[in-house]
């Protein structure tokens, strides 16, 4: 498994992967010091690119193969996840329609906070049936920043 990282408006993101394709992208601690020195591993570099051109608002879609670990269920929420679009919000009673069965809706919300990979699977794309902000592993501000990011009226930057 390789690892790489990437610095973004939000902080450092931590990439990891191999052949079988990208298994994590999760945001760092503000306090750990990183020597982004190193070579880029190859097989993280389209991943590395493409995460770059998105925080220059000239990525709407990712095109990395994807690896990551869970459960088949949790598999399925997070494929689900990748249907929506840039720019666009889903809430967990929608995920767990869309997965064919309305009672799922804790289980879709439980895979949703487990998704090892941020941002390229838009997790921060769901959102509370009330349009609250709900948790975020990476932290609701990083989340209210990425919608922002990709909102089509964009809005002030809070940062």
């Amino acid at each position: 498994m390789e690892t790489a990282y990437v610095q973004s408006p939000l902080g450092i993101l931590e990439i990891k992967g191999d052949s079988a394709g990208i298994a994590s992208v999760v945001f760092l601690d503000p306090k750990i010091e990183m020597d982004f020195s190193s070579e880029t591993p190859s097989v993280l570099a389209n991943a590395m690119s493409q995460l770059s051109e998105y925080f220059k608002g000239e990525r709407t879609q990712f095109d990395v193969k994807l690896a990551p670990e869970g459960t088949d269920f949790q598999k399925k929420v997070w494929r689900q996840l990748q249907q929506i679009a840039f720019g666009t919000t889903q809430n967990y009673q929608q995920i767990a329609n869309l997965l064919g069965n309305p009672k799922v809706i804790r289980a879709a919300a439980s895979a949703n906070g487990k998704n090892p990979i941020a941002i390229i699977i838009p997790c921060h794309r769901v959102i509370g049936s009330d349009g609250s902000l709900t948790g975020y592993a990476g932290g609701l501000h990083r989340k209210k920043w990425l919608l922002e990011h990709e909102s089509p009226a964009k809005q002030q930057s809070l940062f």
